[in-house]
């Protein structure tokens, strides 16, 4: 039996992954389905922010963990639909404050092995990469555009060596942007259609 085909969807803070993701849902119904962005999951569920260094590597080994683990979840209860996660496991690394080999290594991991997870990563740009507005509904969010700006530029360096990026750039237009980025999630489908 093939594998169900994964697309991440990511991107930096005030981007408008959420927005794409819910229009997406609605467009192709029962073709996909959605993986919850495990970080939201978990800040959302009582665990809170902190600048202890310990502190935030155990964060980030639970949100890798989990991440991974409802990417499995979803591929078992939906064999027949693409999978289309919000943000992946390799969101973690730009916000692990050592380096990138302690990252695979506190994980038990390797990039090669999180990047072949993935088929296709589409990545919204954060409006804070061009100083616009990047309040949101999320309440977990608590970035400053300054370090939206910053968390946007290593994760598309992270992202960015995936063979089949997309990018869907910041817009002077919202609706415009999120348009383009429903296109090129229904162009991705259309490359990497259900097994």
């Amino acid at each position: 039996m093939k594998k169900p085909l994964q697309v991440v969807v990511t991107g930096g803070p005030g981007g408008g992954k959420t927005t794409a993701l819910d229009l997406f849902r609605r467009e192709l119904g029962k073709q996909i389905v959605v993986v919850p962005e495990a970080a939201t999951l978990l800040f959302s569920g009582g665990v809170t922010r902190c600048n202890n260094e310990q502190a935030i590597k155990m964060v980030q080994k639970t949100i890798f963990q989990l991440q991974r683990n409802l990417e499995d979840i979803h591929k078992l209860q939906y064999p027949d639909r693409l999978l289309v996660c919000d943000r992946g496991s390799l969101d973690g690394l730009a916000y692990w404050p050592n380096s990138e080999s302690d990252f695979f290594k506190q994980v038990n991991s390797t990039f090669e092995k999180e990047i072949a997870r993935y088929d296709a990563v589409i990545f919204f740009e954060s409006a804070a990469a061009s100083g616009k507005d990047i309040s949101s509904n999320n309440p977990t969010r608590n970035e400053s555009l300054a370090q939206a700006a910053k968390l946007d530029k290593k994760l598309q360096r992270i992202w960015s060596r995936h063979p089949h990026f997309y990018f869907v750039g910041s817009s002077e237009s919202f609706v415009r942007k999120i348009m383009f980025g429903i296109m090129t999630l229904e162009n991705v489908i259309n490359r990497y259609p259900a097994p």
